[in-house]
Parts: structure tokens; C-alpha cells; sequence
């Protein structure tokens, strides 16, 4: 796997009245540990392009899974790191760089980590 755990859906609300897909563990010397750039609490918008809003857990669930060996993923940073449901910035702008001018590039280098990493633990 991508090394991560997965919490939410519009069957299992992670957060109130919020159907989101949120990051709920990091494993150790998973993927997503190595690459070191998901956190616990963020919430995960896409995969690969596929947005995750009104799906069902198990339906995620099975998007990761099935997500292949080149993974983009677009993330919402929570805002502090706390025990429990996690505060998120909304989706409107603030001063300064966009959030996305740090994602975009992020997230691609992410998923380069990823498929390097999965590309060399096949061959072994």
C-alpha cells in the first residue's frame, strides 16, 4: 500500500456534518512516512485526479488501492496538530502564495518518491 490509513466517507463521518476522507496514521517505513510530506489529519481532496467528495469509505478505500504505481494526490493541510477531528483552512484565498504553488510541485514530487520506492521494492 501507500503506507497510510484512511478515515471518513459519507457513511462514516469523520468530522460533523463533513463527508471528507481525512489521513488517520502514517505507518512507520511506509511510503508516505519515507516520503515524509502527509501528515496525520489532512484531508485528501483527489487521487490521481479523481475527487473524493461523496464517497463512501470503502469506495475510497478501493480508489487507493486501485490507484496504481504513479499516485498524485491533493491534499488540505490541517492547520495544527491536535488529538481528534482536525481543523482545516477553508478553500478561500489569503495573502501571499496560493497553497497550491507549494502542492502542486510537492504532491508531484510526492508521487515520484512513491513510484520510485514501489518500482524497488518489486525488484527485490
Amino acid at each position: 500500500g501507500l503506507g497510510f490509513n484512511i478515515v471518513g466517507g459519507t457513511d462514516q463521518q469523520y468530522i460533523s456534518n463533513d463527508s471528507s476522507i481525512y489521513v488517520s496514521r502514517i505507518k512507520k517505513d511506509g511510503a508516505a512516512y519515507l516520503d515524509g510530506r502527509l501528515q496525520e489529519g489532512d484531508k485528501i481532496l483527489a487521487v490521481n485526479g479523481r475527487d473524493l467528495k461523496d464517497l463512501r469509505h470503502k469506495d475510497a478505500v478501493e480508489l487507493f488501492r486501485n490507484a496504481g504505481y504513479d499516485v498524485s494526490l491533493k491534499i488540505q493541510r490541517r492547520l495544527q496538530p491536535q488529538n481528534g477531528p482536525v481543523g482545516h483552512q477553508d478553500d478561500g484565498e489569503s495573502g501571499g502564495l496560493p497553497l497550491a504553488a507549494f502542492l502542486v510541485p510537492g504532491l508531484a514530487l510526492a508521487a515520484a518518491a512513491v513510484w520510485i520506492l514501489l518500482r524497488y521494492r518489486q525488484r527485490m
